[in-house]
């Protein structure tokens, strides 16, 4: 793979170049925390993608990293990279409001994804919106108000990691936090440009609790370049004694981001999992343009019928259990929006007795599913069916209308939740209409180094914008 330009302009520097720069003295940790700092103040106004800022605690780790270093310290490998949190993460001496009002003590202590980033050497200056618990992929909410994409102030970055996605889109940080339940890493970075990897069920650790919507969450970064994502991931992945889902062994993430791919069966397919939902043509084109390239790269390059299972009986249960698991958690139940506290009792249903039924058929759906690997390596398809949409998507509708307006985000990306397997959102620049189109990549279980391995060798043959054009600089 081609090596990423150096760059020096703080708003285009990614993960990698953040750290060539600190690690060599060219730029001290404390000059880039203020530089993302200054950039969230010039550019959240119009965005709405930072919820809580934490400039103090970032200036001072800041100086506390530039003091070890000049004090002989070995760096960590995000030594100076300012991150955002989506903030139903927890961030010692913030609220871990989840989207909401339903908290209002700070948190004790760092969520273990949080302290992984810190012992690296990243600074966290922000936690970033979201829906409330991340419910839908729009991210609005009664308490948020509007999170904006940054390619376009009137259209939603998608969701529900939609504020880390627009911060990161605009420039204002390399990298930031997210979290996947459905889909919720992946639709916002098609939605803004954006390279979002959701990982396999158990390789990130969701400590301190043991599950995140049980089997279908993860957490996870998004990112501006493949590599970046890749050299995160090495960070914060590894499960904990807490977590009850753990993934297989791999080998670094970084050094697949590096790497040539070599010769792969690819199986695209435009039909979606969600009966009724239509792809956009501009997606279908995407996807086709996509089975070109790769064709010209070399792959063995085809279309099939995946055969989808219907993941509805095994993620319905666990959408509506993850989702009062954790209103249960919050301190101020009655302050949470009315659509949430719909969406809890009309989850009165869920029971243990149900729950186990949905994660029993969540490895029936899995097997299902993983047939379309007995004759492909990894599966092309759209990664979200419809553009990005204005925003007010969710104003006045309930919970049974917010999912209905939910399902051609989710049309492609939930089914891979159910199953387990890594699936990412990788960029193929703007579409016509000049927001970004982006396409799923699906890969075996337990196989991300395939997945990033082939975005890489896509991203270097088809670049796509490092920030969204109105808030890149020359």
């Amino acid at each position: 793979m081609n090596p990423a330009p150096r760059v020096t302009d703080l708003t285009s520097a990614g993960v990698a170049e953040t750290v060539r720069l600190t690690t060599t003295g060219e730029r001290t940790v404390r000059a880039v925390v203020d530089s993302a700092l200054a950039r969230i103040a010039d550019r959240d106004g119009g965005l709405n993608a930072v919820s809580r800022l934490a400039a103090d605690r970032a200036r001072t780790d800041a100086d506390r990293l530039d003091a070890a270093r000049a004090a002989g310290e070995v760096p960590g490998p995000l030594h100076g990279v300012p991150v955002v949190i989506k903030e139903e993460l927890a961030v010692e001496g913030l609220v871990t409001t989840f989207g909401g009002e339903g908290n209002s003590t700070p948190a004790l202590a760092d969520a273990e994804v949080v302290r992984r980033l810190r012992a690296a050497g990243a600074v966290v200056v922000a936690t970033t919106t979201m829906p409330e618990f991340g419910a839908w992929p729009y991210t609005e909410s009664s308490s948020r108000g509007y999170t904006r994409n940054p390619w376009d102030r009137t259209r939603t970055p998608g969701g529900s990691s939609g504020g880390t996605a627009a911060a990161v889109a605009s420039g204002m940080v390399p990298v930031g936090m997210g979290g996947d339940g459905g889909g919720s890493i992946r639709i916002p970075s098609a939605h803004c440009g954006l390279f979002g990897l959701k990982p396999q069920r158990g390789r990130v650790t969701s400590a301190p609790g043991d599950h995140l919507w049980w089997a279908l969450g993860t957490a996870g970064p998004l990112a501006r370049s493949v590599l970046d994502s890749a050299l995160v991931y090495d960070v914060v992945r590894g499960h904990t004694d807490v977590d009850r889902w753990r993934a297989g062994e791999t080998g670094s993430f970084a050094a697949a981001a590096r790497r040539e791919p070599g010769r792969l069966r690819i199986g695209w397919t435009t039909k979606p999992v969600t009966r009724g939902v239509r792809p956009d043509p501009l997606h279908v084109r995407a996807v086709q343009d996509t089975a070109r390239l790769l064709t010209g790269l070399g792959h063995d390059v085809r279309e099939v019928d995946p055969l989808y299972p219907d993941p509805t009986a095994a993620f319905v249960p666990q959408f509506l259990g993850g989702i009062r698991a954790e209103a249960d958690t919050v301190e101020h139940f009655a302050r949470l929006e009315r659509r949430t506290r719909q969406t809890y009792r009309l989850g009165s249903w869920v029971t243990p007795r149900v729950l186990d039924r949905a994660l029993a058929m969540t490895e029936t759906v899995s097997a299902k599913a993983n047939r379309v690997f007995d004759d492909v390596d990894v599966l092309l398809t759209p990664a979200v069916a419809h553009r990005p949409a204005p925003v007010g998507v969710l104003d006045g509708k309930g919970t049974v209308r917010s999912a209905l307006a939910a399902m051609p985000a989710i049309a492609y990306a939930a089914l891979w939740n159910v199953a387990g397997n890594p699936a990412a959102a990788v960029p193929c620049g703007p579409a016509p209409d000049g927001l970004p189109v982006g396409v799923q990549l699906v890969g075996r279980t337990d196989d991300e180094p395939t997945l990033l391995s082939l975005s890489a060798q896509l991203e270097a043959a088809r670049p796509w914008p490092l920030v969204a054009p109105a808030y890149a600089t020359a």
